[in-house]
């Protein structure tokens, strides 16, 4: 582990003398990043990694963003946090060097078709359908709160190959073009005034085959990968200590000295505290980790962090008093990326609300949570064993 760590620590400094964060253009850097093996370093090598353990990769990124470099997370959070991780595991090992190093590259930004409307928290009873017309398969559907899909030259897509079979099992999972035929994205207005989600249509828009990822009718298996990566990615914090949302409560704090009172210094300390215990408890996990896939524990991270930013942003808004109303420009504005329009704290108060729905509800995590990690008795599901087209629908 020391000699990986120091292997790590060698490549990286190497990579940053070469390749200047603050000066080169990003795709030039990420590359760099994918062709030095420090974007996954668990990933094998020649395919963005050097096959190290996965919790060394803290240990690249203190070092490519000590020197200035974006976490690419906010970037392309899809492709890092979801993508990458289910192509390597599900897909061809033709199919991985097509698609990783664009996606590591951030030439290619990544979306997820997953939710539908009537298919939200119930992922396994979505209705896209997808039929096999020769060596391609032919996709109809709609699926919805799909974030960045406007700016996404991929999606992760999971769809009905069989309504025979019950609603875990008639699954299949696809790479879909969305720039292809037959695909339609609708940007959605959020509260907070931006277009980060959208709905996409797709009407007898067509994958070739050799982008399915894992068999026909495993697509549950596969969804699995990417929800329990999803879940990991939303739950990592900083790894520096008070970054991340508890410094936007503590910059305002520190900025209206005139709203301060003893009882708002608590709530803050007691916040503080709170993200500091979360922040190293995902230190710990990941130095912890291997090079396995994450497990249902992810959940917990993700859980956690999104519930405390919640708490954050509602400490914030109470500091404010009416002065929290006050929102300011609320114009309609298209949103590339996550993080590159901040605003002011109410709209990250606003864009907060969805945190505990992403990636899976607060709910739907404590019952995987109950279920998988403490081994309490499931939900009663009285759809259990039934084929997917008996099943009522609204």
């Amino acid at each position: 582990m020391d000699d990986h760590g120091e292997l790590i620590d060698k490549t990286a400094r190497q990579l940053v003398e070469e390749h200047n964060p603050r000066t080169t253009p990003l795709q030039e850097f990420f590359g760099a990043v994918y062709d030095a093996g420090l974007a996954w370093v668990h990933f094998p090598v020649g395919l963005g990694g050097l096959a190290v353990s996965r919790g060394l990769q803290a240990r690249a990124d203190a070092v490519l963003q000590g020197a200035g470099a974006p976490n690419p997370m906010t970037l392309n959070p899809m492709g890092y946090g979801m993508a990458a991780a289910t192509v390597l595991e599900h897909g061809s090992p033709e199919l991985a060097r097509e698609l990783l190093r664009p996606l590591a590259s951030t030439e290619h930004i990544w979306c997820q078709l997953f939710s539908e409307p009537g298919a939200g928290s119930d992922l396994a009873g979505l209705a896209t359908s997808a039929v096999l017309d020769g060596d391609e398969w032919v996709i109809n559907g709609q699926k919805v709160w799909t974030s960045l899909a406007h700016r996404a030259s991929y999606a992760l897509l999971i769809a009905r190959t069989d309504p025979d079979q019950p609603k875990h099992k008639g699954l299949t999972y696809f790479v879909l073009d969305m720039h292809a035929p037959g695909v339609e994205t609708r940007p959605l207005r959020q509260m907070t005034g931006q277009a980060e989600f959208n709905e996409v249509y797709m009407s007898d828009a067509r994958i070739p085959d050799s982008h399915r990822l894992g068999a026909v009718g495993n697509g549950w298996r596969v969804a699995m990968t990417t929800l329990m990566n999803e879940r990991s990615a939303l739950g990592g914090t900083s790894p520096v200590r008070g970054n991340g949302d508890i410094a936007d409560a503590v910059e305002l704090w520190a900025r209206r000295p005139d709203l301060q009172t003893p009882v708002l210094r608590d709530k803050l300390a007691t916040l503080w505290t709170l993200a500091e215990a979360q922040r190293l408890t995902d230190e710990r996990a990941r130095r912890a980790a291997t090079s396995g896939a994450p497990g249902p524990e992810g959940s917990i991270g993700k859980l956690v962090i999104c519930e405390l930013s919640q708490d954050i942003y509602e400490f914030c808004m109470e500091l404010l008093g009416p002065e929290a109303t006050l929102y300011g420009d609320y114009t309609l504005r298209d949103v590339q990326l996550f993080e590159d329009d901040r605003g002011p704290v109410q709209q990250r108060f606003l864009r907060s609300r969805a945190r505990t729905i992403e990636g899976g509800t607060s709910e739907v995590l404590r019952n995987i949570l109950g279920e998988r990690i403490l081994g309490l008795p499931g939900d009663l599901r009285v759809d259990s064993g039934k084929p997917w087209k008996d099943i009522p629908r609204g």
